[in-house]
């Protein structure tokens, strides 16, 4: 695990101090002065940096509310998207594109991910709006998906690019959420038309519970830096991310077949638990914090930045908008498609 640095350069614009790091950490040169206001020199700095750095904290700037938020992250010219096919509990908060952060127990960490990377279309960008920063934890740490991706034994990461990953969702009974939920409509033949879209296989069970399986990338390519990046969440998906007891009481009460959620290479074989303990390793290594104060706002890109969230105390208030979605055909035989160079 790395900290962000404790004594960055500083770099001063007419608008803006700018301070290397992870994350590249922005705040106004006079205080006071709001994201709106310093609109024109953030986007671009957005537009220089982003790409290179993966992760940008504007810290120090008058506290946007969720309205200003939304309105920042809209800014950049791309319509805020719907959290569709989602993996964890969300509420909407506001207005369009505004969720809460993923609604899960306090005393609970959860683990580095890229945003949606379980599935073959996610969003380029992602914002947090630190509304309220947490009595005691609750930081949102971060790690470089190219440093990830270069760490990785070669022959494991080679075994999953040209695998790839099949991932097998069970919705309802209690265990996992409603697919009314997760897709956002009570239409079964809406389900159908979206999961026929993106390559999802769909089955009816007998009780009217809906499973899904996707066959989806474990590497990919980012489309404009031409950066190798580490992307998926089978770490997350697989059933060893549970504990001990927790899995043994899903496997004696539902058996493989019916668990909330497993992954498998491409090919439907099992993935190792010890490759997946390497990956999560290698994510921990690369793991960076940085403290939240309250008004912050974090922007990511989704294909180079992972996220997370630590346990916490006290109350918390973090919202999230995504933008620009990015499409990718999981033609498995494909160099390009798996994210190596060619």
């Amino acid at each position: 695990m790395r900290s962000n640095i404790a004594n960055p350069a500083i770099e001063a614009t007419d608008a803006l101090l700018v301070e290397e790091g992870c994350p590249l950490k922005v705040s106004p040169q006079t205080p006071g002065t709001s994201l709106e206001q310093a609109g024109e020199a953030v986007r671009d700095l957005v537009g220089r940096r982003l790409e290179q750095d993966g992760a940008i904290l504007f810290s120090g700037f008058s506290a946007p509310g969720v309205d200003g938020f939304q309105s920042f992250a809209g800014s950049f010219g791309h319509p805020l998207l719907s959290y569709e096919f989602g993996s964890t509990p969300r509420s909407q908060v506001t207005g369009q594109g505004v969720y809460t952060s993923t609604e899960y127990p306090a005393h609970r960490s959860i683990p580095l991910h890229n945003e949606q990377a379980y599935t073959t279309e996610w969003p380029m960008r992602i914002w947090f709006y630190c509304a309220q920063a947490a009595e005691k934890g609750g930081e949102t740490p971060i790690a470089d998906s190219r440093e990830v991706y270069r760490r990785i034994d070669p022959a494991l990461r080679r075994r999953f690019s040209e695998r790839g990953l099949s991932y097998v969702r069970n919705y309802g009974n209690g265990l996992d959420l409603d697919w009314q939920q997760v897709f956002n409509t009570d239409s079964a033949e809406a389900v159908e038309v979206f999961c026929r879209r993106q390559g999802i296989d769909v089955t009816w069970k007998d009780d009217g519970c809906l499973r899904t399986v996707q066959r989806c990338q474990a590497v990919a390519r980012h489309p404009r830096s031409g950066d190798n990046v580490w992307f998926n969440q089978a770490h997350l998906f697989h059933v060893s991310a549970l504990d001990q007891e927790m899995q043994e009481i899903l496997l004696d009460t539902v058996g493989e077949e019916g668990l909330p959620r497993n992954v498998y290479y491409g090919d439907g074989s099992p993935i190792e638990t010890s490759a997946l303990d390497d990956i999560r390793g290698v994510l921990n290594e690369c793991r960076v914090v940085f403290p939240w104060r309250s008004g912050d706002v974090l922007m990511l890109d989704n294909m180079l930045m992972a996220h997370s969230r630590e346990p916490f105390s006290g109350p918390r208030k973090v919202v999230v908008a995504m933008a620009e979605g990015h499409g990718m055909v999981c033609d498995l035989q494909s160099p390009t498609a798996r994210g190596e160079a060619t």
